[in-house]
């Protein structure tokens, strides 16, 4: 009932909650963690960043899997215009420089642009969206574009571009300080002070999640990199089918899933839904709106200053 479940619950358990053999595990990884932490500490201060003439705001997380750093690059687009979002475009077909989307006008489909850059393409008001690897060719495409400033999605370890930093720190804090594969740290959790800004839930930005078109028999089923994250809504369905992240679902598998559960619908999250909607399914959406408090707003207004 549940595709890859026990590997989400024992990661998270692992990362969280670990029992006294996943502590054994963290130990014994111990010494690849360290050398993990001391290329990234090196990398951190060998690179000398560049000014890249735009300001640059970009939004990451010290920590493995999501944080929300998607909802609140979304509420920071809409209430800032003007900006261009800037970002890898993980497991994209594409390759290079593409422009997802100019204008509010989209311009490739998801398979090209990745589905949390579809993501915003779609919840962005007249966004403008760039995927590539290489940051800085896409810093100079979207100058061409006339952007105002530059919004980053995960450009906290960008070493090299300078920007105003924005971490988020999560509300669930992880049981070790190790950085992967002992811990879920991506970076040493001392570099929380190289931040311009911690970002803190129901402090700096306020969520608020619900269901639209909601059915009596439903199966979530997602492909996000925290499926724990949706917890709050497991009594509302009957079943949940967890994915890897970013994974390119198939029609005719989730069409399987209903009918092998009699279900009504497809409980699915807005990064879902963007690789999915066209198969004419019956869906019910989980929509996470985020809220920018204002004294957030008066710094980020500073900032693009």
């Amino acid at each position: 009932m549940f595709k890859n479940f026990n590997f989400h619950l024992w990661a998270n358990e692992y990362f969280y909650r670990p029992k006294p053999t996943q502590k054994l595990v963290s130990i014994i990884l111990l010494p690849l963690s360290l050398l993990y932490a001391f290329i990234i500490i090196l990398k951190k201060f060998f690179i000398r960043p560049k000014d890249f003439g735009i300001k640059i705001i970009s939004v990451g997380n010290l920590i493995l899997g999501g944080s929300g750093k998607t909802p609140l690059c979304i509420a920071i687009a809409n209430e800032f215009q003007g900006g261009v979002i800037i970002l890898r475009g993980y497991k994209r077909t594409s390759k290079g420089l593409v422009k997802v989307c100019e204008n509010g006008k989209i311009l490739v489909d998801v398979s090209q642009s990745g589905d949390e850059a579809m993501e915003y393409a779609k919840c962005v008001k007249n966004a403008n969206v760039i995927v590539c690897e290489k940051r800085e060719l896409a810093i100079a495409e979207a100058k061409k574009m006339g952007a105002r400033y530059i919004l980053l999605d995960d450009g906290f370890g960008k070493f090299h571009i300078n920007k105003f930093d924005i971490l988020i720190k999560p509300a669930d804090e992880p049981s070790s300080n190790f950085t992967i594969p002992s811990g879920i740290y991506r970076y040493p959790k001392y570099f929380y002070k190289f931040a311009d800004f911690i970002a803190l839930q129901n402090v700096t930005h306020f969520r608020k999640s619900e269901i639209l078109q909601p059915t009596n028999k439903m199966v979530l089923l997602t492909a996000i990199a925290n499926p724990m994250r949706l917890s709050q809504h497991f009594d509302a369905t009957i079943t949940q089918y967890f994915y890897p992240d970013h994974y390119a679902f198939k029609k005719a598998e989730l069409e399987e899933i209903l009918q092998k559960h009699e279900a009504t619908s497809l409980l699915v999250t807005q990064k879902d839904l963007v690789k999915i909607e066209n198969f004419e399914l019956p869906l019910s959406i989980i929509t996470l709106k985020t809220t920018l408090s204002d004294e957030f707003k008066a710094l980020l207004s500073q900032a693009l200053l």
